[in-house]
């Protein structure tokens, strides 16, 4: 086995290549008893921003703030990838283990200031636990890294709560048959101003924009019509228990549902500080600029969602998007159905492309240049016929068992039609690779 230096200091580390190539770096004090710091702050990270109503896409986003300040502040103490930002000075001898809490800390406090005190505390214990030697110097490092993320991302197009989850103006397409109208329980559109935020890797939200979805005569829309019409709706007989089951399990939020995945990798394989904080940025970062991308796509074409389609009656008077009722396809080889509803929620913002499947396929991507495979053999938690848990577990072998599912979850869902949610995948993919051509790295 080859020891080698890291960064700017004669460290000697560890290294443990796992299958599928990936390299473990030095192992946190508390990884033999528990989830190691950056782990730790993964969760309050995620209990920070979730419980404060972010909506999915803007959960990441903060997530990925805080995640980025961590990697860079653990990078510029043990070196051996690309930091995000610019690569910052850590004194020998640096607690990494101060740093991630310092890094977290405060890039949350900025961000969510009414969780100040739950945060405060929170740092206050971890720092507690940590050695004396090297605490100072990795407590500043932390903060450099923090103030470093913080202005970096200073008018980014983030529409900053609270209130979070918050709509914003945004330009209408003409009314007419195709075209985006609210859906039952017509809530505000979401979050419109996310698909105008400045990405953290892709050059532009719009890099991997997809094609128009299909025209109204073709035979994929017909063909898109009839399967979502069949298979999503609520009480349809021809949708199995299990088929019920997977639509139901990307219900769950999405930043805890990656976020738990970060931690579980971690624990399972004794990921180091520096591997899991990589990882923990990699997966929220490229999450979050698929999410500004898919948003951007769905406010740029701004199609109708299935509900809309098939039951014209569903739109609701005076909603300022067109008339009431909606309109007929015109396409005689398309039914509508007076009543129409889908098994799950239809989410309040236009339907083409599909954000879960676009997320879903960036984090798949990760997970196979993370891990150096595409046989990625995780579990994955999501949501079970209850709401907001992580109850049920689906094992994927590979990655793309991963994306065929959540392309079929959002038709058995009755959101989205198949086209949509295999442009999302693609989207996903695309901008995933890309990110990661890009950032994150290891040092030649």
């Amino acid at each position: 086995m080859k020891i080698r230096r890291r960064g700017r200091r004669a460290s000697l580390l560890g290294i443990l290549t796992l299958a599928g190539g990936l390299v473990v770096g030095s192992v946190s004090p508390a990884a033999a008893s528990g989830p190691n710091i950056v782990a730790q702050w993964d969760q309050i990270a995620e209990d920070t921003v979730v419980p404060a109503g972010t909506a999915q896409i803007e959960g990441l986003i903060y997530m990925s703030y805080a995640q980025l300040a961590v990697y860079d502040a653990v990078v510029a103490i043990e070196g051996g990838y690309q930091p995000y930002g610019a690569a910052l000075s850590a004194p020998a001898g640096a607690s990494a283990e101060a740093a991630v809490v310092q890094a977290s800390y405060e890039t949350l406090v900025h961000y969510f200031p009414a969780s100040f005190t739950t945060l405060d505390a929170a740092r206050t214990s971890s720092l507690a636990l940590i050695a004396a030697a090297g605490k100072a110097d990795g407590i500043g490092v932390g903060h450099a890294a923090a103030q470093q993320i913080i202005t970096m991302r200073a008018g980014d197009g983030l529409q900053a709560g609270p209130p979070y989850g918050a709509t914003s103006s945004f330009t209408h397409k003409a009314p007419g048959p195709g075209t985006w109208r609210l859906t039952p329980p017509y809530l505000a559109p979401q979050i419109p101003w996310a698909g105008g935020v400045t990405p953290f890797v892709t050059a532009s939200a719009d890099q991997f924009r997809p094609a128009p979805p299909p025209a109204l005569s073709s035979a994929a829309w017909v063909a898109d019509f009839n399967e979502v019409k069949l298979m999503g709706k609520n009480t349809s007989t021809m949708r199995t228990a299990s088929q019920t089951a997977v639509a139901r399990f990307y219900t769950a939020n999405v930043p805890r549902q990656w976020n738990r995945l970060v931690r579980d990798i971690a624990a399972n394989k004794s990921l180091g500080l520096l591997q899991t904080a990589r990882l923990a940025a990699m997966i929220n970062t490229v999450g979050a600029d698929a999410g500004i991308a898919v948003m951007n796509a769905k406010y740029h074409f701004q199609f109708w969602r299935p509900v809309t389609a098939i039951d014209p009656t569903s739109v609701q008077a005076n909603d300022g998007f067109g008339p009431t009722p909606g309109y007929d396809d015109g396409n005689p080889l398309t039914v509508e159905q007076t009543g129409w509803r889908p098994l799950i929620t239809t989410p309040n913002h236009p339907e083409y492309p599909a954000a879960h499947g676009t997320i879903t396929s960036s984090i798949a991507e990760v997970l196979t240049q993370f891990l150096g495979t595409s046989k990625i053999n995780v579990d994955i938690h999501g949501a079970d016929s209850a709401t907001n848990n992580l109850n049920a577990v689906h094992h994927f072998d590979k990655a793309n068992q991963l994306r065929a599912e959540v392309i079929n979850a959002r038709v058995w869902g009755g959101v989205h039609y198949r086209t949509s949610a295999e442009a999302g995948v693609a989207l996903g993919r695309s901008v995933a690779k890309y990110d990661l051509r890009h950032a994150f790295e290891p040092v030649p």
